[in-house]
């Protein structure tokens, strides 16, 4: 007896894939089968060939059931192994000197030239939680001095307000730098009439080339005097952009060139590059340490958390707090978070927008917030993988399975359940003895949620048929005689598969598939392992269009059912996946979210 036909082994195998399955998120290992069943079956170390392409077999069937399905399974036949205890959920560790303090503040700062993406996650979402964990506040800071090169936009200052609403960040206090203008001026005159700053007049390039000699420029050793003229110039306009820039001073052989006498300050011509909250009525824009420094401690930060990429910022402005006789806030800088094939750049994003290649800022092809919450990527999801990559320093590496893996564990015991077929294909069954009526739950755990119910009436007249709608995909392995299940309906025979050959077509075209009903009772199909196919009846079906994340569609019927649905709610097409309702008025459009 071969080991496909040895029935006992692959009831073995079944079972270990359907465990495996249900704690992997629905996929299970084929390499972890091999040595389970070898720890049973010692036998048939001797056969791995043979016993592989076994096991592949049956983890490609456990495979493509839903979720769903597989732990139905389990809990029927093997429900001793589903002693289910709750995961500890985890913590964020402890922040560093909180005694200190009497209120932890911390604070997200984006510059608001674009809509936020999930590389802003982190920032955000530790930031906040610590706020809250120490019953502290967290500000909203926008940092928008740049009417330049990182020109802010006021469509974005909203957008930002909406997706951190969406997250559910609660912000205690906002503020915006391009109002806080002459703040910022008072502590640059402070800085130079203690000697701390200097107004330099090198040219970018000169001034470059001197400190990489780890020398002084000859604006440096001006006295305060000169340097408040110098200002006084700045302020009232007598220098013209390009031609004067604040520097806060430091050590000239600090290792970091980058340190070394740091621009604070400079001119830009607002009537070419006008701001859009403040217009022309400024030319002085401080650079980012300055603000933020600034700010950092009038607004009372405690703990900064930030990217490691901030390290040299820190350092840069530790001269301007020594100067100022102010105490640093903690720092905390964690590792870079890159999420593989997630499109994150900002400018990259603003150009495709702008050119077509991208629908919109919610385009499902974009790491954007406003992208994951049409897909129906929820923000508690977004909030449990940040908390579990946590604060450390080294570099994390997470792919969209991340994300999706804490999503669908949210969306799984919420979602409701419903027919989805793609490409249909007409499916007439005759032979009917009788009517039938078919109760689908809305959810397989939740008999509260309610029931999808479908009449099934025969034809008498034409040879007790009815026909439905079947996915592409279901028929594709069909075969005369082969014995197949309608879903919580009856079990068929096919006997006929049409197929249509067009002149330009590679392969025939399917269009329609012919059977007779066999029975009702799923245990008549249960041991022989009969394809289970989702259907919808002729003359109830609702037009749907399916989004994908790549931005192409998936055309299809939905059941009768889903025309009650809202835009906005989140469902799960049986097989097929998560997705979004975004339009329920002439046809059904869903975008899609992940297996």
């Amino acid at each position: 007896m071969s080991l496909e036909q040895d029935k006992s082994l692959r009831e073995l195998i079944r079972k270990a894939a359907l465990l495996n399955a249900v704690t992997h998120d629905g996929k299970a290992q084929p390499s972890v089968m091999i040595g389970k069943v070898l720890g049973e079956r010692q036998d048939l170390r001797l056969c791995i060939k043979e016993l592989s392409v076994v096991i592949n077999s049956i983890v490609n069937e456990v495979n493509s059931y839903t979720i769903s399905e597989q732990k139905s399974i389990v809990e029927q036949n093997w429900p001793e192994t589903q002693k289910k205890e709750k995961p500890e959920e985890k913590k964020l560790p402890a922040l560093s000197n909180v005694n200190k303090f009497g209120q932890i503040i911390t604070r997200f700062s984006p510059n608001p030239d674009c809509v936020l993406h999930l590389g802003s996650a982190r920032a955000i979402v530790l930031s906040h939680e610590y706020a809250r964990i120490y019953n502290g506040q967290f500000i909203l800071r926008f940092e928008d001095t740049d009417p330049k090169i990182k020109k802010p936009s006021l469509e974005f200052y909203d957008s930002i307000r909406k997706d951190l609403k969406w997250l559910g960040v609660q912000v205690d206090e906002e503020y915006i730098q391009s109002d806080r203008l002459p703040i910022y001026y008072e502590y640059v005159e402070k800085l130079i009439a203690l000697n701390a700053a200097y107004v330099c007049e090198c040219k970018q390039e000169v001034f470059h080339k001197i400190s990489l000699s780890r020398k002084a420029c000859p604006c440096r050793s001006l006295s305060s005097k000169e340097q408040l003229e110098r200002w006084h110039k700045m302020l009232n306009g007598s220098y013209q952009e390009g031609q004067a820039v604040v520097r806060v001073k430091t050590e000239l052989d600090h290792p970091n060139p980058a340190v070394r006498d740091w621009p604070a300050l400079r001119i830009v011509d607002t009537k070419k590059h006008p701001h859009p909250r403040t217009g022309d009525k400024y030319v002085l824009w401080p650079l980012y340490n300055l603000a933020a420094g600034i700010d950092d401690h009038l607004l009372g930060m405690t703990h900064i958390i930030r990217g490691k990429e901030h390290y040299t910022n820190m350092v840069r402005q530790k001269y301007m707090y020594h100067a100022l006789g102010w105490e640093y806030p903690e720092a905390i800088h964690y590792g870079r978070l890159k999420i593989t094939d997630a499109f994150l750049s900002k400018s990259k994003i603003m150009a495709g927008v702008n050119d077509g290649t991208y629908n919109g800022f919610d385009d499902p092809r974009l790491g954007t917030f406003a992208a994951l919450r049409k897909r129906g990527i929820t923000p508690e999801a977004i909030k449990k993988m940040i908390i579990d990559v946590g604060i450390k320093s080294n570099d994390v590496t997470l792919s969209w399975e991340n994300l999706y893996a804490h999503n669908r564990k949210i969306l799984d015991t919420i979602s409701n359940r419903y027919f989805f077929v793609s490409e249909p294909i007409e499916l007439k069954i005759s032979n009917i003895p009788k009517v039938f009526t078919s109760k689908l739950p809305l959810h397989p755990e939740k008999p509260e949620s309610g029931f999808r119910e479908y009449t099934v009436t025969p034809d008498k007249d034409n040879d007790a048929s009815a026909s439905f709608w079947v996915s592409k995909k279901d028929t594709e392995n069909l075969e005369q005689g082969k014995i197949i299940r309608l879903i919580e309906l009856f079990n068929i025979e096919i006997i006929k598969i049409d197929k249509q050959i067009t002149v330009d077509a590679v392969e025939p075209k399917l269009m329609t598939v012919e059977a007779k009903y066999s029975s009702e009772a799923y245990d008549d199909v249960r041991k022989i392992k009969a394809q289970l196919i989702h259907w919808i009846p002729k003359g109830t079906e609702v037009s749907c269009e399916i989004v994908l994340q790549t931005a192409q569609s998936v055309m299809g019927f939905a059941e009768y059912e889903s025309k009650k649905l809202k835009p906005d709610v989140i469902i799960q097409f049986e097989r097929f996946g998560f997705v979004r309702i975004d339009e329920v008025d002439q046809k059904l459009v869903a975008y899609y979210a992940h297996k």
